[in-house]
């Protein structure tokens, strides 16, 4: 059954860093929690409860659920949040790099940060407990149950360093000696996760090895070793120090030390054959929101929400105007491609229609809606839809669908991007071939798949291909901010789409022959959409039961507002830390990066 697990025990203590809530809730406690650890951790299914409660906090409404999620990882050169465009909101800033410490969505004490630091506090708790008391070797229960603690600690590390950067590092729980710490260089944090997760791999399963792992929402051995390679990938990325943005200076974290990590270990899981590609990406994303969690195929691992927490289509699903006879929640809608990516797609590429979708449901009458054509500026996520679903949400507030966290074509393209680094275009090819076999039809595969990388000859040129490749598979996914910064792309890459999206609007350069008509009309369902005129060139009336529709509307504003236009991106790749645990450090906690 789907959810965000509930904890037992000890471990329903309130943890957050730095704040006046910690030092009540577990100061008062410690007495509870050293009697109980011997009996809870020894005890697989009490060890379970505490395992399970590691991941409660990302269920909270100011955590992931409803603030990391919805808002993190936005803009992008691929993605763009639609309240970027209404001046005054304090959701913009969080988007188009003006954020400051204050802002009103995130400066509160159960913020997102909060809760992953009592995630990291109950992991802490449940790793030392498991070592002291449960024997947890490989092949045991308790062995991998230490394996999942590892890996969510990682989980919550990896993410607090991709939003903040430098961050508080904890890796035993904490005592009253050390509530208050300042921020570690995250060099040190990328080392230390990237080791637990070499150890975490050697407790958990594969996926359906043991009947712990039939379940994309169990860790196992094939997402634990994909999440190694890739924050090797990204520890070893550029990024913005407090010194400005560069690699790692650590010589542990070389690009030739961790593209080896990262090969390897994507290799591993490629050759194991315990995960692989859905044949068919539309099949993918159908089964992902009919909630097909079986593990061993594509998704890796996924973030579990129950059917009233989550809100994933919520935010990001084909918008709903109301009450229809596909969800009792009118939502979805609030981000999706920018207006150019749709027209940057091979025709013949089957993604395409599956990630740009240029319609919403409309207002319903008597419970039915219709598709109806939004405008050239607006643009929904097809990989998040209600009406793929095979439940009828009625939460006015949540979906329930859960987060997927990795899957499988990442692999390959770490694969394809480390083996290019270290052995050349041809040991990548492999790879990238066969992300483009599962992207076009059969009979395409030639042309599209063979030729296109047969004639890719330098490691610049496959690089380039493997780059755009990511935008291809994973745009709405909400991990392109992370891939450019790596790559030292970010503020180049907003750049080049804002050229692109007016370029667009004038139908000039690569967008000159994109009609500025579409035509529509109804199928025999009544509300399905039949649109001519999206395609390149289809610029003929095609006749008089089509309706025609302005295919224009993109204004300089929303152009420009995938981010402040008084703001350099590459100096805004991290949120500031919060003002309230600024405040609640004890003068241990400071911002860098110009805030």
């Amino acid at each position: 059954m789907k959810h965000i697990y509930k904890i037992t025990g000890i471990l329903l203590i309130g943890l957050f860093f730095g704040c006046q809530e910690f030092e009540e809730d577990f100061l008062d406690a410690p007495a509870q929690s050293t009697l109980d650890e011997s009996i809870i951790f020894s005890t697989p299914a009490l060890a379970k409860g505490a395992i399970d409660g590691i991941l409660e906090p990302m269920g909270q409404t100011n955590s992931y659920r409803g603030r990391f999620i919805p808002f993190y990882g936005f803009n992008t050169d691929c993605e763009y949040h639609f309240s970027s465009d209404e001046s005054g909101s304090s959701q913009r800033p969080l988007m188009d790099y003006s954020v400051t410490p204050t802002n009103t969505q995130m400066n509160t004490e159960n913020n997102a940060w909060a809760m992953m630091y009592r995630g990291i506090e109950r992991a802490n708790i449940c790793i030392r407990g498991l070592r002291t008391h449960g024997d947890p070797q490989p092949g045991t229960v308790l062995g991998q149950y230490l394996g999942e603690a590892l890996t969510y600690r990682a989980i919550y590390y990896a993410d607090l360093m991709k939003t903040w950067g430098d961050v508080p590092a904890r890796f035993e729980p904490i005592t009253n000696e050390d509530i208050y710490i300042p921020k570690t260089n995250r060099d040190v944090i990328y080392k230390q996760i990237i080791t637990d997760l070499e150890e975490a791999s050697t407790l958990v399963a594969w996926p359906n090895e043991t009947s712990y792992t039939t379940s994309v929402e169990r860790i196992n051995k094939a997402f634990v070793k994909s999440f190694r390679a890739r924050l090797a990938m990204v520890a070893s990325g550029y990024q913005q120090y407090p010194d400005g943005i560069r690699r790692s200076n650590d010589p542990d974290l070389s690009v030739a030390n961790m593209y080896a990590l990262a090969l390897d270990e994507a290799t591993d899981v490629i050759e194991s054959g315990m995960a692989h590609l859905e044949p068919s990406f539309e099949t993918f994303w159908r089964n992902y929101n009919q909630e097909v969690l079986t593990a061993g195929n594509e998704s890796l691992w996924e973030i579990p929400f129950a059917a009233g927490r989550g809100r994933v289509l919520f935010s990001f699903a084909v918008r709903h105007r109301g009450v229809d006879q596909y969800t009792g929640q009118p939502r979805g809608g609030s981000a999706g491609p920018l207006p150019h990516i749709f027209y940057d797609f091979d025709e013949d590429d089957t993604r395409r229609d599956i990630t740009c979708v240029p319609y919403e449901w409309g207002n319903p009458v008597d419970g039915f809606s219709q598709q109806q054509l939004v405008n050239l500026d607006t643009w929904h996520f097809g990989k998040y839809r209600y009406e793929w679903m095979n439940r009828y949400v009625t939460s006015t507030n949540d979906d329930g669908i859960n987060k997927i966290y990795m899957r499988y074509a990442e692999v390959l393209l770490i694969a394809a991007e480390a083996a290019n680094e270290l052995q050349g275009p041809g040991a990548a090819a492999p790879y990238l071939k066969e992300i483009r076999m599962r992207a076009f039809p059969s009979e395409l595969h030639p042309e599209k798949v063979d030729n296109y990388v047969n004639a890719i000859s330098s490691s610049d040129a496959m690089l380039e291909a493997i780059q755009k490749e990511y935008l291809y598979e994973f745009t709405g996914e909400m991990s392109r901010k992370q891939a450019l910064i790596r790559w030292n792309m970010l503020a180049s890459s907003l750049d080049e789409a804002k050229v692109k999206m007016f370029n667009l609007r004038d139908r000039t350069g690569e967008y000159s022959n994109v009609p500025s008509t579409l035509y529509y009309k109804y199928e025999d369902d009544g509300e399905t959409l039949d649109i001519y005129g999206l395609n390149r060139d289809e610029n003929t009336d095609p006749g008089p039961e089509y309706s025609a529709f302005d295919w224009t509307i993109l204004a300089d504003e929303t152009i420009n507002s995938i981010y402040d236009e008084g703001t350099n991106p590459d100096n805004r790749q991290f949120w500031p830390i919060w003002q309230i645990f600024i405040d609640g450090s004890n003068g241990q906690l400071v911002n860098d990066y110009g805030y």
